[in-house]
C-alpha cells in the first residue's frame, strides 16, 4: 500500500487525489453548476439561478467564486451599465464533463434499481434526457476521450 502524504493546493490540504477532486467539485451545488455550464454553455448569474431554483443567491455566488478560484469556471465581466457578468467553463473545467456524464449515468442506474414504483415514465425519461444531453458536448481540442 502506498503511503499518502499531506499536500496542499490553493490552501486545501489533502492526502490523495480523490480527496483533492472532491474538494474541487464536491458538494451539493458544484456538480450541478458544472453540468449546466458544460451542457448549456455560457450563462449569466440569473440564468444559473433559474436553472437551480433551490440554491440561494449567496450560495451560488460562493460556489461560483470557488470554482473560479480552482480554475474550473471563467468569469467574464463586461464594462457596461447595468453590469453584465457571464460564466463559462475553462478548458480545464471542460475536462470534468466526462466524469459528470458518468456520475449522471451511475445515478440513472441507481435510480432504476431503487426507484419507487410510483415514479412516472415521464420522470424516468427526463432523467435520461438530462444525462444524454452531455453526450453532445464538444470536447475537441482538450484531449478528452469519450468513455
Amino acid at each position: 500500500m502506498t503511503e499518502c502524504n499531506r499536500k496542499t493546493i490553493h490552501g486545501r490540504d489533502y492526502y490523495c487525489t480523490v480527496e483533492l477532486t472532491l474538494n474541487v467539485i464536491g458538494g451539493k451545488w458544484k456538480p450541478i453548476i458544472l453540468f449546466h455550464l458544460g451542457n448549456e454553455g455560457i450563462k449569466r448569474f440569473g440564468e444559473l439561478k433559474q436553472m437551480m431554483p433551490n440554491i440561494t443567491q449567496k450560495m451560488l455566488t460562493q460556489q461560483l467564486r470557488e470554482l473560479e478560484h480552482d480554475g474550473m469556471v471563467h468569469r467574464k465581466v463586461y464594462a457596461e451599465v447595468p453590469p453584465k457578468v457571464e460564466y463559462s467553463l475553462t478548458d480545464f473545467g471542460r475536462s470534468i464533463i466526462p466524469v459528470m456524464q458518468n456520475l449522471c449515468q451511475w445515478g440513472q442506474s441507481y435510480e432504476e434499481k431503487f426507484r419507487p414504483a410510483t415514479m412516472s415514465v415521464g420522470e424516468r425519461a427526463q432523467a435520461a434526457i438530462f444525462c444524454q444531453a452531455g453526450d453532445n458536448l464538444s470536447t475537441a481540442g482538450i484531449g478528452i476521450k469519450k468513455m
